[in-house]
């Protein structure tokens, strides 16, 4: 069972990050849309969503929550969502898909050094082979993005960086409160998330739309294609997406997680050179390699032991 669960939680990690790479290129297919009206139209989709899915439930799950958790929420829904992704669509806009994605791979190092100081957690030292070549593939690009020149690659490069801390703090405050609340589901909290993004995100309506300079490019074909894409992304990338995640989170150590995150930016850097129409360069290649690795080594340090125990065990005589 435990390494049936082991599996369970690898997969929908995987899943969820092939999803979340399919943010990297909505920016890239809504020309002419400011990273804010993406990020007010994707999260008004993603609460409007949840709030119908959450609707039938609404007073058993309600009862569930303090206070406490709303004000969790608030957070949630603020680094992992709203925040994140305006800085996120910035840094593609400013600085091309690809860079992005691989800046925001710095993320699996991060949460696992920060989950390595859990209780229980998997012993640093067991870990170094695996960030190790994180940091390896992390090192075959960054001399690309900082050599960029301009001010848009800066300023790319910026929003990244920006959006790299966002998305940290939220994985790591997600995970905590995935473990605290064992009466919700996975599922549930993502809708919860959702709902309270999607009323935040009202806040942003204002100033993204109504107060935003007018845009030839912004005919109706135009806004409908943007609709299309925000609903879709809030969908498959929010509902669905962060769903699969929490399983994962709730599942698996936070150490795994973080690493797990790499395939976000394996997928979004896939979908980045299928857009672009072009081979990974050397510098490209290797690094997804070797962060492919990382996760490899990663996942071979937290296999549960349970399965050669047990076969050790039926081996001892009567």
């Amino acid at each position: 069972m435990l390494l049936n669960n082991h599996r369970l939680g690898i997969a929908a990690g995987v899943l969820a990050c092939a999803l979340w790479g399919l943010v990297f290129l909505a920016p890239e297919l809504t020309p002419g849309f400011t990273p804010l009206q993406l990020s007010a139209g994707r999260y008004l989709a993603y609460g409007l969503v949840a709030a119908l899915l959450i609707g039938p439930g609404w007073r058993r799950l309600g009862g569930r929550l303090t206070w406490r958790e709303w004000r969790g929420l608030v957070w949630l829904a603020l680094t992992g969502n709203l925040v994140y992704y305006v800085l996120l669509a910035k840094a593609v806009q400013a600085g091309g898909v690809a860079m992005t994605s691989l800046v925001i791979g710095l993320l699996p190092v991060i949460v696992t050094l920060v989950g390595a100081r859990d209780r229980h957690a998997v012993p640093l030292k067991r870990l170094l082979p695996s960030l190790a070549l994180s940091m390896a593939g992390l090192l075959c690009i960054s001399w690309q993005a900082l050599a960029a020149s301009g001010h848009q690659s800066t300023l790319g490069l910026l929003c990244a960086l920006g959006a790299l801390l966002s998305w940290t703090t939220y994985v790591v405050a997600n995970s905590r409160w995935l473990g605290r609340l064992q009466q919700v589901s996975a599922h549930e909290w993502s809708l919860l998330t959702g709902l309270v993004t999607g009323a935040l995100a009202l806040v942003l309506v204002v100033p993204a739309f109504v107060l935003a300079a007018p845009n030839a490019e912004h005919v109706t074909s135009g806004w409908l294609a943007f609709i299309g894409i925000v609903t879709g992304v809030a969908v498959l990338c929010s509902v669905i997406g962060n769903s699969l995640w929490n399983v994962a989170s709730r599942t698996l150590p936070l150490t795994l997680t973080g690493q797990l995150i790499v395939f976000e930016t394996v997928f979004a850097v896939l979908y980045g050179f299928m857009w672009e129409q072009r081979w990974p360069t050397v510098a490209e290649g290797a690094a997804l390699l070797l962060l492919l690795g990382g996760v490899a080594l990663c996942a071979q340090a937290h296999r549960p032991q349970r399965a050669s125990s047990d076969m050790a065990g039926r081996q001892q005589p009567a």
